[in-house]
């Protein structure tokens, strides 16, 4: 808005419950120096744009965009048909939207004739994309807030109230719904988000040439594809700022490295600890850094610690599936403890889908009379996937096939996939905010050691990743007795020995009802443990934090929900619980040993050369 037409609009009283000083903020003070950085703003979007065309002229990028895009206009077609099959239908979802426009821009007339009776009262603010005060106080905005909350609940309304859809079509429709009214948020768009409005024009748009050139940045390290930074990535470094417990390399084979960490305590546990975390992401996840270290943690509890670093495979590892992670990962390394330590018997903990193949692997021993494995741990880990949440929005026969056929042409999942498929399930959490503070208010993030981990994600062979995702997230087959692995049918049900199973309450991932259920599958003692926060926060949860809580209960039957009012809350980490119950199934102590013992000689010093490589 020119001072000319403010002073007109002052003039003519337009508007007499209108403060005409509330849009000050909004008014551009100097139009040629806004001109000028729009252009320059424009040039750094070319130089993106360029970024993001130069690998598919080489023919090093072939796009497959349109392969989730056909799946999400299907998908929502399905539930179109269903509204304008029937007129009467039609005719009732226009109308239930069409009042509500109604309402709102009657009221938001009223606001600016004046009435004082229009005016809202100051609501809570939940949703942090409106937490500006102008959504609520400028009648303009308050509008394109309210009229995007009201669209964004009709459209879901549709989805909930269609007939006739099977649950997988319900909800993927339920899913896209949300990704697509995320995207389509005000809060995203310079015009219609007061602060990136009155931002723009208090910088003349220098805020834009900023965060352009941020966007060509970013295009630029993802080869042609946006690698949304959530962190500054040069803030950190692995074995320089993370993964700093001290231990050496002393074994790899193709799909791993094992890490045995030197010991703190004069005394140790005589059982040994093999943690085995997932290959979609990194192990250093549980040594982020000293003050959040799961291991450093447990070496000071006296744990021998032993470590499965997974491969960030290549095409070399295309035909690496479970049968080869589990013989040559978690078996090579029982192996590997054997002789180190000279011990057979281990307690393993498992983690997210590392958990799951842990899982797998002990059915297999229980076939094999394998008794290396004495207690196990799975942290947030699903196997019975009825309840797995929205990752199931990714898998029918159609998606995996397609998915499959890009694998095959690479040998491997590309990294990226994954990260996005993981940041679209906290799609409002973890992909808008970014977009809007990197590229439309130009700011750098900041330095935050999770979301390095975060980002720094991993390769997924094909044939490893294809079984996952046929026999546990389309076939649920592990929990049904269904899953071969090197050919033998398994049964969770074989698998006799204790189990403390962790489940997070707040898990997008894991959900602690699929957890739960999962629990009931085992043959031997489940101490199923529920705790605070999510997939990450839930687990990485040291006791100096004092952060969050845990609720234990009695045997894991019926309902979740009946289970966790009926549990017992305890402030604080689970960690203390943990070490308690694996102390009293052996609490036996031994000298400290030194990594790799008297036969095995260090190939290098932790956390190792596997987890470097970048995807």
């Amino acid at each position: 808005m020119t001072d000319s037409k403010r002073d007109k609009s002052e003039g003519n009283g337009a508007f007499p419950g209108f403060d005409p000083k509330s849009v000050e903020a909004y008014i551009v003070k100097d139009p040629e120096a806004m001109a000028v950085n729009f252009a320059r703003a424009l040039e750094n979007l070319g130089k993106a744009a360029s970024a993001w065309l130069a690998p598919r002229e080489r023919g090093e990028k072939i796009d497959t965009v349109a392969d989730p895009i056909t799946d999400i206009v299907k998908t929502l077609s399905k539930v179109g048909e269903y509204w304008l099959s029937d007129p009467r239908r039609t005719l009732e979802a226009q109308t239930y939207l069409l009042s509500g426009y109604f309402g709102l821009w009657t009221k938001t007339m009223q606001r600016l004739s004046g009435d004082s009776a229009a005016e809202p009262e100051a609501e809570p603010v939940k949703d942090k994309r409106f937490a500006d005060e102008d959504w609520q106080k400028n009648p303009f905005f308050d509008f394109l807030r309210q009229t995007y909350l009201l669209t964004s609940g009709w459209a879901e309304k549709l989805v909930t109230d269609a007939e006739g859809l099977d649950e997988h079509t319900r909800h993927k429709a339920a899913f896209y719904t949300k990704q697509i009214t995320a995207a389509l948020s005000p809060a995203n768009f310079v015009a219609t988000n007061p602060q990136l409005y009155r931002e723009t024009v208090a910088s003349n748009a220098e805020n834009l040439v900023r965060g352009m050139k941020i966007f060509a940045e970013d295009m630029s390290a993802g080869h042609g594809e946006l690698r949304l930074r959530q962190t500054d990535m040069t803030k950190f470094a692995v074995g320089r700022d993370m993964a700093l417990t001290p231990g050496k390399v002393i074994a790899q084979s193709d799909v791993c490295q094992v890490i045995q960490y030197e010991a703190a305590t004069d005394k140790v546990l005589k059982r040994p600890l093999l943690i085995c975390p997932p290959w979609i992401n990194k192990f250093y996840i549980l040594d982020l850094n000293p003050q959040k270290s799961f291991i450093k943690w447990c070496v000071e509890q006296g744990h021998t610690v032993f470590v499965i670093s997974w491969v960030n495979p290549d095409k070399r590892h295309a035909a690496k599936d479970w049968t080869s992670y589990a013989r040559e990962g978690i078996d090579f390394a029982l192996e590997t403890i054997e002789k180190a330590t000279g011990e057979k018997e281990v307690n393993a903990v498992g983690y997210c889908v590392g958990g799951t193949l842990l899982a797998a692997t002990l059915a297999l021993h229980a076939k094999e009379k394998n008794k290396r494995i004495r207690t196990v741990t799975f942290l947030t880990t699903q196997v019975d996937f009825t309840f797995a949440g929205d990752l199931k929005v990714f898998v029918d026969e159609e998606q995996i096939a397609a998915l499959e056929e890009q694998m095959n042409a690479l040998g491997y999942l590309e990294g990226s996939k994954m990260a996005t498929a993981f940041n679209m399930l906290r799609a409002s959490e973890l992909i808008w905010p970014y977009f809007v503070n990197n590229y439309l208010k130009g700011q750098e993030p900041l330095p935050f050691d999770l979301l390095f981990w975060n980002a720094d994600s991993t390769r997924m062979a094909a044939a490893n990743h294809s079984f996952y995702l046929r026999n546990c997230y389309l076939d649920n087959a592990l929990s049904q007795g269904k899953m071969m692995l090197d050919g033998k049918k398994l049964s969770l049900k074989d698998v006799k020995i204790p189990v403390y199973n962790l489940a997070t309450r707040e898990d997008h991932i894991a959900p602690a009802k699929s957890v739960f259920v999962g629990s009931q599958f085992f043959g031997g003692p489940v101490e199923f443990v529920v705790t605070g926060s999510g997939h990450i926060a839930g687990v990485v949860n040291p006791p100096g934090k004092h952060k969050y809580q845990f609720w234990t209960g009695g045997p894991v039957k019926g309902d979740y929900d009946r289970w966790l009012v009926e549990a017992k809350e305890t402030p604080g980490s689970w960690w203390p619980h943990w070490h308690d119950w694996i102390k009293s199934h052996d609490s036996r102590m031994v000298p400290a040993r030194k990594p790799g013992g008297a036969a095995l000689n260090a190939l290098e010093e932790a956390p190792g050369s596997f987890v470097m490589e970048r995807a």
